[in-house]
């Protein structure tokens, strides 16, 4: 039928029937031949990222959240050109679902079902008849079309009059399907002559916007091959049976390939069906962190150098350890470790080794540099996500000083209430403080010397810069060189600190604190240990927060960045690689 013929007539009823949902005709698919053990193809230059976007989800949401793979699959971007051929082509299914709504809006006209439901509304409030005390807000509710004012009188006339609320209840109803008949003609363009009913109407709008999500899951799929997104049970209602089940294949064929590469890349999946991150997916993704860093800063001529490392410059010692992530594989202690593998499998061969089996030399080491890292998890953190860019910086900062300068060391440290030292491999999982109390003005000490008083119970969103310096001057002096530095990231003014073993909480911040914080700053100036400030925004922030800021880095020959947050990576990093060009050289 073409499209300038008349749609066929009910005769049940006398008004047009909707256009079939048949497939658009004349459209023939053809596959070309292709091996599923090979997909995508094996010419494909490099692997899509998988880690990348696990740690950016793992980032924002920490350990609350895991990622599953559905997750994993629709963040992965895969190359198109993949799957071209594979299966029925998109652009031809995309044809037919345009087809169709082409056709539902050449036959059609919205007039006429914008009056019905309008009557029909005006009609049903005609119709309701409520108690004296409800008339006047029926009578603004209806007059100024408020389905919320509907809704507020429904459930007051429910606790005393339950007839007037079922009244209530319909004409709510016939409003909400007015919302939708307005909706409809709204947002889409109607050029037939064929009238709707409400219920035809509503049945169009429901099938017109499902057609448009199909469409932008088609051609989002088109830009990056996520066959995963199509909604293939709604699809069905559009195409043919071999096209569906065709597409279903291609789809089971893109899961296990990400899949398989997902674990290729140092994703594990666990038994709960989340997925793990190895020290193979750590390194993975602190490498492109860093790739992503100097690639950007190219342009400066840096003079900065692939070499080859030759080991950590770490003296081992008679005494082991177990294994802890972060420990270099290069002081394994071989014949112990193998032992343990032993023991644990017994007869079973091949021989596996597992974390648990390794054990490790401990090493006295000279770092050429030492740095303590602090980075602020306190409450205000959470505002415009922060902390993600703390964190991403943290784990580009740890791989850069593994991979090209194994002689240093650094030491990370989480800073909120109270300040604690985090190993990297809990550097992903940080999540800032939740804000316990809400008051403008807030003054609290605790006796941390009573051993009835757990720390579970002190608010935990405050910020202790001074425990966080006092801990870090504690790591760097047991460091045997003299380019010692602390690098702290934070967004403002100190709000919690010690006096002897009172813990103060207090805001808004007081000189006491800041006063407490400056004299911890100067018995680091006094070991010769450097404090850099990186200030990130906040909302907050005010010129007292810089000159504090300030003061403290000065009184240690220290200096004060400032970064958007989201540049926090590039200007730690790079600030670490030129600093310590010039210290050292």
């Amino acid at each position: 039928m073409s499209d300038h013929e008349p749609h066929s007539t009910d005769p049940r009823t006398g008004r047009g029937e909707l256009p079939p949902k048949s497939p658009l005709g004349g459209v023939v698919h053809t596959y070309q031949k292709y091996d599923p053990r090979e997909f995508p193809s094996p010419t494909q230059p490099e692997p899509p990222d998988m880690v990348s976007s696990a740690f950016e989800h793992l980032l924002m949401y920490g350990n609350r959240r895991r990622l599953t793979p559905e997750q994993l699959a629709e963040a992965i971007r895969l190359d198109p050109a993949d799957i071209a051929g594979l299966g029925p082509s998109l652009s031809a299914l995309l044809a037919m679902l345009e087809e169709r709504k082409r056709r539902i809006l050449e036959s059609y006209e919205t007039e006429t079902v914008l009056r019905s439901a309008d009557e029909t509304f005006r009609h049903r409030a005609r119709e309701t008849r409520l108690p004296k005390p409800f008339r006047k807000r029926l009578h603004d509710a209806v007059r100024h079309e408020q389905l919320y004012d509907l809704e507020r009188l429904w459930y007051d006339a429910d606790m005393t009059e339950p007839g007037a609320a079922q009244q209530i209840l319909k004409l709510m109803d016939r409003l909400a399907e007015k919302y939708q008949v307005d909706e409809l003609a709204a947002n889409y363009d109607f050029s037939g002559d064929q009238p709707l009913t409400v219920p035809e109407a509503l049945e169009v709008k429901r099938e017109l916007e499902q057609i448009d999500e199909l469409i932008r899951q088609l051609e989002e799929a088109m830009e990056n091959a996520q066959i995963a997104i199509i909604d293939l049970d709604a699809l069905s209602e559009y195409t043919e049976p071999g096209d569906l089940e065709r597409l279903r294949e291609i789809q089971q064929m893109v899961e296990n390939y990400i899949r398989e590469q997902a674990e290729r890349q140092g994703l594990e999946m666990g038994a709960d069906g989340a997925l793990r991150l190895t020290p193979q997916a750590y390194r993975l993704f602190q490498g492109k962190l860093l790739e992503r860093i100097f690639s950007s800063l190219s342009e400066s001529k840096t003079g900065r150098h692939q070499v080859d490392i030759q080991g950590e410059g770490a003296v081992e010692l008679p005494q082991t350890k177990s294994y802890e992530f972060g420990d270099s594989v290069s002081q394994m202690d071989i014949p112990q470790s193998l032992i343990n593998a032993m023991l644990r499998q017994g007869d079973e061969r091949p021989l596996r080794l597992t974390t648990d089996d390794i054990v490790v030399h401990r090493t006295r080491n000279t770092p050429k540099c030492a740095t303590a890292v602090i980075m602020d998890m306190s409450g205000s953190m959470q505002y415009g996500g922060q902390y993600i860019h703390v964190k991403r910086m943290a784990l580009a900062l740890d791989g850069l000083i593994r991979s090209e300068y194994p002689g240093d060391s650094v030491h990370f440290l989480e800073m909120a209430t109270f300040a604690r030292r985090c190993p990297p491999g809990e550097i992903i999982e940080l999540m800032p403080k939740p804000v316990t109390i809400h008051d403008p003005f807030v003054k609290l000490y605790a006796d941390m010397s009573n051993p009835d008083l757990n720390r579970m119970l002190i608010p935990p969103h405050f910020t202790n810069i001074q425990h966080a310096l006092q801990m870090s001057r504690r790591l760097l002096a047991s460091q045997d060189t003299p380019n010692r530095q602390v690098i702290l990231i934070t967004d403002g003014l100190p709000t919690a600190h010690y006096e002897e073993s009172l813990l103060y909480m207090i805001y808004p911040p007081c000189s006491a604190t800041e006063e407490a914080t400056l004299r911890e700053g100067l018995l680091c100036q006094r070991e010769g240990i450097t404090i850099n400030i990186f200030l990130i925004p906040s909302w907050s922030q005010s010129e007292e927060d810089i000159r504090f800021a300030y003061r403290l880095a000065e009184s240690t020959t220290g200096r004060v960045f400032f970064t958007s947050g989201s540049d926090l990576d590039r200007y730690v990093v790079w600030d670490y690689v030129n600093h310590r060009r010039d210290v050292i050289g």
